[in-house]
C-alpha cells in the first residue's frame, strides 16, 4: 500500500472521497502538516478545491490532512487523474511521516484566496456556511 495525504475534496465524506474508496483506499489517520505550508481556495470548480504550497520552515501554517493507503494500481490510477494546477509531491507531516500528497503549482494560485488561517479545508467550508447563515 502507498500512503497519500489529502487536504480538500478527497477528505472523508466530501465530494471526491469516492475516488479514493473506489480505488481500494483505506483511511489510516488524520494528522496536520508541519507548519511550513500556505493553503489556498483555488479559483474555479465545482467542486471547490484547495491548493497547498510549501514555504520555508516556520513561515507557514499547520494544515489538517487525512492520510489514506492505496494499492499500487489504485495509486497509479489516482495520480494519473490529478488535474493541473494540482500535483503530487512529498508532504511533511507533524507525526514525522512523509507521504505523497497534493500540492499546487505556484502558477495555479492566480485568483486563489489564501485560507491558511483556517488550518484546514473543513474549517474553511464551515466558515463559508456560517457566512451564508449570517446573511439576512
Amino acid at each position: 500500500m502507498i500512503e497519500i495525504a489529502v487536504v480538500g475534496a478527497h477528505l472523508s465524506g466530501l465530494a471526491l472521497n469516492q475516488e479514493l474508496i473506489t480505488r481500494g483506499g483505506a483511511l489510516l489517520r488524520a494528522v496536520a502538516t508541519e507548519p511550513c505550508y500556505r493553503f489556498f481556495a483555488l479559483a474555479g470548480g465545482p467542486p471547490r478545491r484547495p491548493g497547498l504550497l510549501r514555504t520555508a520552515a516556520g513561515e507557514g501554517f499547520a494544515i489538517a490532512t487525512e492520510v489514506w493507503a492505496l494499492p499500487p494500481e489504485g495509486f497509479a490510477a489516482f495520480v494519473a487523474a490529478v488535474p493541473p494546477p494540482l500535483c503530487i509531491g512529498t508532504l511533511l507531516l507533524a507525526d514525522g511521516s512523509r507521504p505523497k500528497g497534493f500540492l499546487a503549482e505556484p502558477e495555479g494560485l492566480r485568483g486563489a484566496e489564501e485560507i491558511s488561517r483556517h488550518g484546514g479545508w473543513r474549517a474553511f467550508l464551515a466558515s463559508i456556511a456560517e457566512q451564508k447563515e449570517a446573511v439576512p
